[in-house]
């Protein structure tokens, strides 16, 4: 049985990829923005919910589906990925000298039912960001972080955005891989 991965995130498919997984990445058959649209919960059961979708949204008979997704909230706002390069300029320039809390979530579907899912969240202290620092962040990032919910890729020059995190570096990448890998291996998927 295949395992598919309804992603076509580098990041994903990397730490998958790292720990040994054998898998198929394909893009995911979901409209995020209308089932953000009809959320009316927090940043967890959203992206549990998209999640979830994502998983199902590939249904192939017999394979097993994973689907991902990582929600970010400041101040009790969430927030999408920026639309362009003046949008994260703004959400850095929000999110300076406060706290992020990223949820990340994952579920494993077979046969169009999810059969597992795990949603964690991480806590990111920013620093106080001035302007002319984030001009200068976006001037070597930008646009790898146009894909990055948060306007960081932890694996990059993101990490000097903060003073502090709390919560499993796999969450704060966009997969809670440890139990991911869990969840696989009760399937036989994974060593």
């Amino acid at each position: 049985m295949p395992l598919i991965l309804a992603s076509t995130s580098p990041i994903r498919i990397h730490l998958l990829e790292q720990a040994g997984v054998e898998f198929i990445a394909l893009p995911p058959s979901v409209d995020e923005e209308m089932i953000k649209r009809g959320h009316a919960g927090d940043g967890p059961a959203l992206a549990l919910r998209i999640a979830e979708a994502k998983a199902v949204s590939l249904d192939q008979p017999g394979d097993f589906v994973i689907g991902s997704d990582s929600t970010l909230s400041v101040d009790g706002h969430l927030y999408s990925k920026p639309s362009d390069r003046a949008d994260a300029a703004r959400h850095l320039a929000h999110f300076s000298g406060k706290q992020m809390i990223l949820s990340s979530a994952v579920a494993v579907a077979r046969n169009g039912v999810v059969e597992w899912r795990h949603v964690d969240s991480a806590k990111l202290d920013v620093r106080i960001l001035s302007p002319e620092y984030i001009e200068q962040y976006l001037d070597q990032e930008w646009p790898d972080v146009a894909y990055c919910v948060g306007v960081f890729r932890m694996e990059g020059r993101g990490a000097t955005l903060f003073g502090s995190v709390e919560g499993s570096h796999f969450t704060i990448l966009g997969l809670p891989l440890l139990p991911l890998l869990g969840a696989l291996r009760e399937r036989g998927m994974a060593a």
